[in-house]
């Protein structure tokens, strides 16, 4: 009589573990969503070593890039973990940017600048119909790091 008992113990601890995986596997946040015809070309980087008025952190890198998207395009969820101020200088594009459950979005063209704060989530696709060109300083990115960082789509920006 206590085999059959252990055999279901066994088997209700079996199917306890499984849905514990299955749960697990579905509730992970989604792989980072890439660039689409991208191309970022780094210009210059330097460590900041002033003690300048402008908001800097002694120690982190000052880095600067040419980014090009083809019509289509996009940028893939990112953030940046020092932020960056961006000059469009041809084309235009439009940035979702994903704010606690909602999305908001804005359009910029060329002759416009606009700022991605620290961590903001965006994604950002050339809606028109040349490659859009971008001029991009990151201030305050770690030494050794990256000026960008990909994220997983938040889904607070239903299509994008």
């Amino acid at each position: 009589m206590k085999k059959p008992a252990i055999r279901g113990l066994g088997l209700a601890l079996l199917t306890v573990g499984l849905a514990g995986v299955l749960v697990g596997v579905t509730m992970l946040p989604g792989a980072a969503t890439p660039p689409v015809n991208l191309v970022n070309t780094p210009l210059a980087r330097g460590s900041n070593t002033s003690d300048g008025t402008i908001p800097l952190k002694a120690g982190t890198d000052v880095a600067l890039a040419q980014i090009t998207v083809t019509p289509g395009g996009s940028s893939g969820w990112h953030s940046h973990p020092g932020g960056a101020i961006v000059v469009v200088q041809q084309g235009s594009l439009t940035v979702y940017e994903s704010v606690g459950s909602k999305c908001e979005i804005a359009t910029y063209t060329a002759g416009q600048a606009f700022v991605e704060r620290p961590g903001e989530l965006d994604q950002v696709i050339n809606t028109g119909t040349i490659p859009y060109v971008l001029f991009v300083t990151f201030p305050r990115v770690p030494q050794g790091e990256p000026a960008r960082t990909d994220e997983a789509n938040p889904g607070t920006c239903p299509g994008v």
